[in-house]
């Protein structure tokens, strides 16, 4: 093999260190990269929070992640009385939102919040219907009609536990024809046309319009439920856990949630 003249391999020598510079310092900053820059990158806040707070909680969740570069912010949406069995069972949660008083005391009676929970929210129900209204829906007691198909939430669903409340101030008896693990389901069997009439959340109504009409009912005012929040005791990321509770409490928080229709405590 034909020998380089001595310049040829000093200045193939430099350019072959200069390359190997380079690529370490891409590897360096792609490193960076990868393992989050600042003091909360890439970490993620686990939220399990009740069906009805979908729309409100995931616009505060983003409103999160701007303030916290690097961190992402998952929701488990459903029924408060599954989510508060699945944070008993030991699945990995920072941050608990129930849709009533009685679900979170399953998660503090266990021992699995972290201080003591605080009520951010009310909500109440109304009679969600068809825009066209086929069955004629105007009262509570309308829902008695036999001919309807009526829905509701399990009662040990906090909406379903509500709509029984405010049947019994009314003492009234409804026959479901179903009764859902949340009140987004119950809505969707109305959206459906599935169902005449659906006892559910005022906040899930006012996020369906133009799909369904709400109708108000004044034995609501005896059914309303309280919204608690707890970050949680074996929280993976306690610290951004009680941040999260903060931004749900503060007044940026309260705004979003009371434009949704949801009232203050």
């Amino acid at each position: 093999m034909e020998r380089l003249p001595r310049l040829g391999r000093v200045l193939l020598a430099t350019a072959l260190g200069a390359s190997l510079t380079v690529s370490a310092a891409c590897g360096s900053t792609d490193d960076k990269k990868a393992s989050g820059s600042g003091k909360s990158g890439g970490k993620t806040l686990f939220v399990f929070a009740a069906a009805s707070l979908t729309g409100t909680f995931t616009t505060l969740g983003k409103t999160f992640e701007a303030s916290h570069p690097g961190v992402t912010v998952k929701f488990n949406f459903g029924g408060s009385s599954t989510l508060a069995q699945q944070i008993t069972q030991g699945s990995p949660a920072d941050v608990f939102a129930a849709a009533s008083p009685a679900t979170m005391k399953t998660v503090t009676d266990a021992k699995a919040a972290a201080g003591e929970p605080k009520v951010f929210v009310r909500n109440r129900l109304e009679i969600a219907v068809p825009p066209s209204n086929p069955g004629k829906v105007k009262t509570l007691k309308d829902l008695t009609n036999p001919k309807l198909k009526v829905v509701e939430c399990a009662p040990e669903v906090p909406c379903g536990a509500a709509a029984n409340k405010a049947l019994a101030a009314a003492k009234l008896k409804v026959k479901p024809v179903s009764q859902e693990q949340d009140v987004k389901a119950a809505l969707s069997k109305v959206q459906l046309n599935e169902a005449d009439a659906a006892l559910v959340y005022r906040t899930d109504v006012k996020a369906a319009a133009g799909k369904v009409t709400g109708i108000d009912f004044p034995e609501a005012a005896q059914a309303i439920n309280d919204y608690p929040i707890a970050a949680l005791a074996k929280a993976p990321q306690p610290a951004l856990a009680g941040e999260f509770v903060q931004l749900i409490l503060s007044d940026q928080g309260k705004s979003v949630l009371t434009q949704a229709g949801f009232e203050s405590p």
